[in-house]
């Protein structure tokens, strides 16, 4: 195999993996889980919770899963109770009403505060749990469960070599890689090698399911449906595309106690990578191992796009997400790569304006945006239609990516603190 090839498989092992909940607030319920097990014990008499603007932002709106609450007390709180420090972005499965109500008992006690702090990181989070005399506190940097210290009364019981301290952006730094290497890989890899992706259709259609069965937030994807049924909307590819991907973020940010197969730390952005294209795979009759090699297109495709800017920002990241998904779709339609990348440029110039103020219900109808914008991008790039040299979108692909992340890093920095501002009023 090359060596740059085994990168992209590390890359993605990295960074596409099962998220149960938003991953802001899992994050401070991982670090809460861990700093009660440094206490030993699932039970501390208070936590103290200190997050950067962006961590903050993401965790306003949006359900915890299995605690039928919203915010990161519960979610820190829940996490200190009966959290499973060893499943990292699953901390929260399995755990009971009983350990709810004692997570909500310390919050209605006042042992539970949260706090906006400055940080250099867009996703930091530090917990202070303590018990009796005994206080532990675990910090987060760069990425959800990147630990980078941890304390038990005021001595250093771990601390993350330099090297380790990174930002997930960094996931690509010093890697040879590009769309079309990533349509190369994804297209001749040996099948053995990449048919691990599988997994995040497993997991996104199970979360989709879920979504049409019972209602979770705005019950888009349901909606939908019903609509199907009382022949309001014919049941084509892009209804169903937008029908199950919209089911599978109204479970997620409804507070469904099911993973979603997250990318680059987000699970609406993996189930946007993943579900399109495991419905235009049923519809062209593709196979496995072509599901395969699209849904790596997919999700590598968005995670070196996302790596040019930081991982939580002003900018939707579903917009890049979908531009991937498109990318992958062509595949699946019998397209070139060069159609693959009209399909990239078509969903960048149609939505990139989106913004993000922060994970909330109404994010599956963002999701439902982007993946609209993809099926729609797709079809013009096979009749070789493609947005070029047009405002931020350049006449070739890989300059339009740099321009994205310029964007974002650039130009979207007092947008963020905008409505950072306006969600805190």
């Amino acid at each position: 195999m090359k060596k740059e090839w085994q990168q992209y498989i590390d890359i993605i092992k990295k960074v596409v993996k099962p998220a149960l909940g938003c991953t802001e607030p899992i994050a401070a319920a991982f670090a809460s889980a861990v700093a009660a097990e440094e206490l030993g014990s699932k039970a501390p008499d208070s936590i103290e919770v200190f997050v950067s603007s962006n961590l903050y932002k993401n965790s306003m709106g949006v359900f915890v899963p299995g605690t039928g609450k919203i915010g990161l007390p519960i979610a820190a709180a829940a996490g200190a109770v009966n959290g499973k420090a060893e499943a990292e972005l699953e901390v929260l499965a399995g755990i009971s009403m009983d350990d709810v109500d004692k997570a909500q008992a310390l919050i209605d006690a006042g042992k539970v505060k949260v706090s906006r702090v400055d940080s250099d990181e867009f996703i930091y989070c530090s917990v202070v749990a303590s018990l009796g005399n005994m206080r532990s506190e675990v910090t987060i940097r760069g990425g959800h469960t990147n630990i980078v210290k941890k304390t038990l009364n005021g001595v250093i019981t771990f601390e993350a070599q330099k090297e380790d301290v990174q930002a997930t952006a960094s996931v690509c730094d010093g890697v040879d890689i590009d769309i079309e290497k990533i349509y190369e890989f994804a297209v001749n890899a040996e099948f053995n090698d990449i048919s691990f992706i599988l997994e995040a259709a497993v997991i996104n259609e199970m979360l989709s399911a879920e979504g049409i069965k019972s209602g979770y937030g705005l019950e888009i994807g349901r909606t939908m449906k019903a609509d199907i049924e009382k022949g309001f909307l014919s049941e084509d590819l892009m209804t169903r595309i937008q029908m199950l991907t919209s089911a599978a973020s109204d479970a997620r940010m409804g507070g469904a106690t099911l993973p979603a197969m997250s990318n680059f730390g987000s699970g609406n952005q993996g189930i946007a990578a993943t579900i399109p294209v495991c419905v235009a795979a049923e519809h062209f009759g593709s196979s496995e191992e072509q599901l395969a090699r699209a849904l790596i297109m997919s999700h590598l495709g968005a995670i070196y796009i996302k790596s040019h800017y930081p991982p939580l920002s002003a900018f939707c990241g579903n917009t890049v997400t979908s531009a991937a998904a498109g990318m992958a779709l062509v595949y699946l339609a019998g397209g070139t790569f060069e159609q693959s990348c009209y399909a990239i440029q078509n969903v960048i110039s149609d939505s990139s304006g989106m913004v993000c103020d922060g994970a909330k219900s109404s994010c599956a109808m963002k999701v439902c945006t982007s993946s609209t914008t993809a099926v729609r991008s797709f079809m013009m790039a096979l009749r070789n239609h493609c947005a070029a040299g047009q405002g931020i979108v350049a006449k070739e692909v890989e300059q339009t990516v740099k321009n994205v992340g310029k964007m974002v890093s650039k130009g979207m920095c007092d947008t963020d603190t905008a409505i950072i501002d306006i969600m805190s009023a």
